[in-house]
C-alpha cells in the first residue's frame, strides 16, 4: 500500500513546516524531498515514521511497515562500539560486519563514536539502518560529512535494498546519487 498524505498540516505554534500537504508516495522506488532549510523536510520524514503527529489531515499506508531511519544526527550510542551500535538494532553479527565493511569501516568495528571522525560516525549510522533492513529507508541529509567519492560509494550500497527510499537532500547531485534509474518522485516543500 502506498503512503498517502491527505491535507496534512503540522503546526508547532511558532512554525508551520507542513501546510495542507496532499501527496501519495510510490510503493517502491525513490522519493526525493527538497526545500530550503526549515521548510519541513525532516518533519515529513518524522510524519512517515510516526514520530510527529499531524495537527490536521490524515496519513495512511504506514501501518505494518518496517522502517529504517538515518536521522540528521547520527544518534549513535556513545558507550557502544561501532559494531555494537549495529548489533543493538539486530543481533546478526555477520550482517553487522558486512555493513561496516561496506561503509569502509572494517578496521573500526571496536571503535567508540568518540574515537571516530564525523564522517565515520555518519557511515556507522547508515550501516546501522542498512543492517536493520525493512520496507522503507528514511534518509535525512544522508551524506552530511562525506566527501565526493565517498558519497558515491556509500550511495551505491543503499540502492535496491529497500522497497522505497525517502530522502531529504539539499542538492540535485545528492538526489542523483541515490537514483537507480527508476522513476523518482520529487516532493518540494516551500
Amino acid at each position: 500500500m502506498a503512503i498517502r498524505f491527505d491535507d496534512v498540516t503540522v503546526d508547532f505554534g511558532s512554525a508551520v513546516p507542513i501546510k495542507n500537504m496532499s501527496v501519495t508516495l510510490p510503493e517502491e522506488g525513490l522519493c526525493i524531498v527538497t526545500g530550503v532549510s526549515g521548510a519541513g523536510k525532516s518533519t515529513l520524514l518524522k510524519l512517515i515514521a510516526g514520530l510527529v503527529k499531524p495537527t490536521s489531515g490524515n496519513i495512511s499506508g504506514t501501518d505494518g511497515l518496517k522502517l529504517s531511519y538515518v536521522f540528521q544526527e547520527d544518534r549513535l550510542l556513545e558507550w557502544n562500539t561501532a559494531k555494537e551500535n549495529l548489533m543493538f538494532v539486530r543481533s546478526d553479527e555477520a550482517s553487522a560486519e558486512f555493513w561496516l565493511n561496506a561503509m569502509e569501516l572494517g578496521d573500526r568495528f571496536d571503535s567508540y563514536p568518540a574515537e571516530l571522525s564525523g564522517g565515520m560516525c555518519r557511515r556507522v549510522a547508515i550501516a546501522r539502518a542498512m543492517h536493520f533492513g525493512g520496507d522503507v529507508l528514511l534518509l535525512d541529509e544522508p551524506f552530511k560529512g562525506l566527501d565526493g567519492e565517498l558519497k558515491v560509494r556509500v550511495a551505491e550500497h543503499t540502492r535496491g535494498r529497500f522497497g522505497l527510499i525517502v530522502a531529504a537532500v539539499h542538492s540535485k547531485e545528492e538526489a542523483e546519487l541515490l537514483s537507480d534509474g527508476s522513476e523518482t518522485l520529487n516532493v518540494h516543500i516551500q
